[in-house]
């Protein structure tokens, strides 16, 4: 057994919504989480900077004794946890994107892939892509100005409803039956895709409850799992303001409220 806590981290909030699956599914597990704040988004920094600012929220978590870390940021995943698995001895957590079930489920034959520009030009993406090219049209969207909106809490506007059919709508025209949320901020604009998409027969895919089978299987693996019936601890850091971390705190509420 090992009380240490679980580390999660992201460039802002959108790692929030990993966090909740990660929560539900190990409710004895103490959880950390850091959300950068200051530096957010990362979608279109250079992958230099994010391989430091994703270091440094390691170097954070580990100075918590975190026994794992997830990287909850599919764009620091995609330019940094090459890197930071070189580097760094425990385990460590990435965002995979969802290509494969969305290939798997798609009765189309067409899939979209929602994400920043950095997670589409990354190796995980092309890897993932060309190995079901194959079998489904892939088609890629960035969700341009989607960070932004869950940033500022104005995921639920007649603005948001317009950011998300700009970028889905094209998707959906192309015949797109499963669309991937590879961002761990777009969950949040659940309620404004599901607007655009209105009648037709087209699923979300989150990868957020995967990821946390990954952490529990690997905590199983390496022995990690806490004792049960503990009484878990819930804490929040940020590299911005007081204020950023308040609204930290109540995006978390949120999250546990939300059906994504």
């Amino acid at each position: 057994m090992d009380n240490r806590p679980i580390g999660i981290f992201d460039s802002g909030l959108g790692g929030l919504t990993v966090w909740k699956e990660i929560a539900r599914a190990l409710p004895d597990e103490s959880l950390i989480y850091f959300g950068d704040g200051k530096n957010c988004p990362y979608g279109s920094r250079t992958p230099e900077e994010i391989r430091q600012f994703s270091t440094e929220a390691i170097e954070f978590l580990l100075g918590k004794a975190c026994k794992l870390i997830v990287v909850a940021c599919n764009t620091a995943t995609a330019a940094a946890i090459d890197y930071l698995r070189s580097r760094y001895s425990i385990p460590l957590v990435g965002m995979e994107p969802a290509v494969k079930p969305a290939a798997l489920a798609s009765q189309s034959g067409v899939i979209g892939i929602v994400a920043t520009e950095g997670s589409l030009h990354g190796e995980l993406f092309r890897a993932a892509s060309s190995k079901y090219a194959d079998k489904v049209r892939i088609l890629p969207a960035v969700g341009e100005g989607f960070v932004e909106l869950v940033e500022s809490n104005r995921e639920e506007t007649p603005e948001a409803v317009a950011v998300v059919r700009k970028a889905i709508e094209p998707l959906l025209e192309e015949g797109a039956d499963q669309i991937v949320l590879g961002c761990t901020h777009y969950p949040f604009l659940t309620k404004a895709f599901r607007q655009v998409i209105g009648t037709r027969k087209v699923a979300l895919i989150n990868p957020a409850p995967a990821i946390a089978r990954r952490v529990e299987f690997l905590l199983s693996q390496n022995e990690l799992h806490a004792e049960p019936g503990r009484q878990a601890t819930r804490t929040f850091h940020t590299a911005a303001s007081q204020d950023y971390l308040d609204k930290l705190i109540a995006k978390s509420e949120q999250a546990k409220q939300m059906d994504f």
